[in-house]
């Protein structure tokens, strides 16, 4: 199997994926993209007022995420990026040989707790039951790990490391 050169980092809002996706990163000494930071305005503007995205509004945030992806495994450089990636055909843009997509999974009420709790977000908790309801969870011929947020991010970065054996820095 082809070593991972790539994790994404996927979930609903409120998952932790920001926070996990960084400390994998650092731990592993590999290029971090917050995938949300390639979003279009007119998406954070559509999300800001509690409207969900449709898969026209994603196909270009996913194409973006993907190139800036390609550019940096071309140049040798592994990269962990976080990205929602909440359907099979979702991940299909962003899955190469090399890529591996760690999903962090939790409770509805968990998950709203943490969205609740967020200031300055354009995600908003509203919006959490749109994203379960829209969840594939990644399944047989998709290269992954689950792993449930009720663990400390520390420790979720660890199994991840080890789940998907990762190199150390």
């Amino acid at each position: 199997m082809t070593p991972v050169r790539a994790v994404v980092v996927m979930g609903v809002a409120g998952c932790g994926k920001s926070t996990v996706a960084s400390l994998l990163a650092e731990r592993l000494g590999w290029d971090l993209l917050e995938g949300d930071s390639l979003h279009p305005a007119a998406n954070v503007e559509r999300m800001g007022a509690g409207t969900p995205l449709t898969d026209e509004d994603r196909a270009p945030w996913l194409a973006a995420i993907a190139s800036w992806m390609d550019e940096r495994l071309s140049a040798g450089r592994p990269v962990v990026v976080t990205c929602s990636a909440l359907t099979r055909r979702y991940r299909d843009v962003l899955r190469r040989d090399d890529v591996a997509f760690l999903h962090l999974t939790g409770s509805s009420e968990l998950l709203a707790q943490r969205l609740a709790a967020r200031e300055h977000h354009f995600m908003k908790a509203g919006m959490l039951q749109s994203q379960l309801d829209l969840l594939e969870p990644p399944g047989a011929g998709e290269r992954h790990v689950t792993l449930d947020i009720g663990a400390t991010p520390a420790a979720l970065a660890d199994r991840a490391s080890a789940a998907l054996a990762l190199p150390t820095s």
